[in-house]
């Protein structure tokens, strides 16, 4: 239970987050949001800004709640997430949003219909708002409510309720500048919130000896939970097989994360210029270097601490138990700001994609005006009202529900990834040929699942993104159709300021350290 001065802490927080992003959000006198204004920021973002949310919209209930479970039960090796990610950022900023921000779109299934058509579009935007909606939202509510019932003893369903309607309240009106620009108090709370209990785990486990003799302690009482590369014959090489993990489908996933995903590249659509947003996709690498401390380290700690929890995901609330008052106020407030910021962000990323890409296809010509961005709003509400009914049906049986959520999406992210690659990098492929590569994708990976139960789904990913850009390739070459919306990325300038450089150095080369010495 939390005592009197950390309900204190957290209270403080809560109303400023919410003064805050008021205050951000206001509008100019006589002026009246446009859906620029609301779903990009009015293209206005700075560096830091797009970094913080990020990392924000990124780490929720699902990485610090699933990743410290599955860091219980697989250890380190679920840092690949994270630590892979960092390198694809690097590669997002340079190699694709130079190609997004040259369309001047507002959506991803925009761009799908400028190159393809909008077939393309709305199948994929239906898609995004199915899963944004039933997946990541459900997790990140459910999860969430889960910390708070253990930590606060508060009811499943009222902290279910209570967190949805506060990411609602504080980022409704402002839109995407409300929650880009208080993400930054959201990182901060978050990072050191994660230190803390990272720091007081550590120190427990070495008894009072401090957190770096704590930390050799954890090496040497588990030893199996230090290993990033997984051999076949571990009981988790399915999630995770080997150096698939470098090479395979983790690259797929995380492009399709990193890359073409609304809710994360929307914070840099609406960055100031390009050199700004790739400062902050800069910024968040080097974020992303830090998550394992804060997401994964807790959960190999509680498994020395006390290895017979009930279930993995019990962990992290489980750790949170253990700190001292004032502290676990502080901590508590890190978890709810990541919880809160990742529901904001997704709500606001459904809201554009209706907004601008369904709406207009049901007959619903809100524009782009006030009208649209009302629209949204009343679109955030219904998804989050959805959301709340869902989480509990959807995700109350699963022990490792970070795992669950790469395994669903698994599913589709092959499909995504080609139909992108194909549509920015290849000029003769089709919009029927990238149909097919994304139905495709959820039908061999189904197939492969049913009939190929022993292929880490991992590499099932990669093997189906494979053979999804032979589907669009293949088609695109037997019925050939005008070239249209293609941007020739030779006319696209690339090169990147020698501050990006150095950075992708720096962080290429801690990675190689971290996979060198945990291998």
């Amino acid at each position: 239970m939390l005592a009197s001065v950390d309900i204190v802490i957290v209270g403080v927080y809560a109303v400023a987050l919410f003064v805050i992003a008021q205050w951000v959000s206001r509008d100019r006198p006589g002026q009246e949001k446009d859906a620029e204004a609301y779903f990009l920021a009015g293209k206005a973002l700075p560096w830091w800004a797009i970094g913080a949310s990020l990392i924000a919209a990124n780490i929720s209930a699902e990485q610090i709640i699933g990743m410290s479970g599955s860091g219980y039960a697989i250890g380190l090796a679920i840092a690949s997430y994270e630590w892979m990610a960092a390198f694809t950022l690097l590669l997002v900023g340079k190699y694709l949003l130079p190609v997004f921000l040259e369309t001047g779109i507002y959506t991803m299934p925009q761009f799908l219909a400028q190159r393809y058509d909008n077939r393309v579009k709305t199948v994929m935007a239906l898609f995004w708002l199915g899963v944004y909606t039933f997946v990541n939202l459900t997790s990140i509510l459910w999860l969430g409510a889960l910390a708070i019932n253990t930590v606060a003893g508060v009811d499943l369903t009222l902290g279910l309720v209570a967190l949805g309607t506060f990411a609602i309240a504080y980022s409704l009106y402002g839109g995407l500048r409300a929650v880009a620009l208080t993400d930054i108090i959201q990182v901060v709370l978050l990072v050191l919130g994660g230190l803390l209990i990272a720091w007081i785990l550590l120190d427990k486990v070495s008894a009072g000896a401090g957190p770096f003799a704590g930390f050799v302690a954890l090496m040497s009482q588990a030893p199996d939970k230090f290993h990033m590369i997984l051999a076949e014959d571990s009981p988790h090489y399915m999630s995770l097989p080997g150096l698939s993990v470098l090479v395979g489908g983790m690259w797929v996933m995380n492009l399709s994360y990193w890359g073409f995903n609304q809710y994360i590249i929307q914070r840099a659509l609406g960055a100031k210029s390009i050199d700004e947003a790739q400062k902050g996709i800069a910024f968040a690498a080097f974020l992303k270097l830090l998550m394992p401390v804060i997401v994964v380290l807790p959960g190999i700690a509680m498994f020395v601490l006390d290895g017979g929890l009930a279930s993995p995901d019990q962990a992290y609330p489980s750790a949170m138990t253990l700190l001292p008052v004032g502290i676990k106020g502080v901590v508590f407030a890190a978890l709810l700001a990541a919880i809160v910021s990742s529901l904001a962000s997704m709500c606001n990323s459904i809201s554009t994609i209706f907004t601008l890409d369904v709406a207009p296809v049901v007959g619903l010509e809100a524009g782009e005006g006030a009208v649209g961005v009302r629209l949204g709003r009343i679109v955030a509400i219904s998804s989050m009202v959805i959301a709340m009914v869902a989480a509990k049906p959807l995700l109350g049986n699963f022990e490792q529900a970070f795992q669950y959520i790469q395994e669903f999406t698994g599913f589709f992210t092959p499909g995504i990834v080609a139909i992108f690659m194909l549509g920015i990098f290849w000029s003769k492929t089709t919009a029927t040929g990238a149909l097919l590569a994304a139905v495709g994708s959820a039908v061999l990976s189904l197939w492969l699942k049913l009939y190929w139960p022993e292929l880490p789904f991992m590499d099932r990913v990669g093997l189906v993104f494979i053979l999804c850009i032979v589907l669009g390739v293949s088609w695109s070459l037997i019925k050939p159709a005008p070239q249209v919306g293609f941007v020739d990325p030779g006319g696209i300038n690339f090169k990147t300021r020698i501050g990006f450089n150095l950075s992708a150095l720096v962080v290429t080369l801690i990675l190689a350290f971290f996979y060198a010495v945990w291998w």
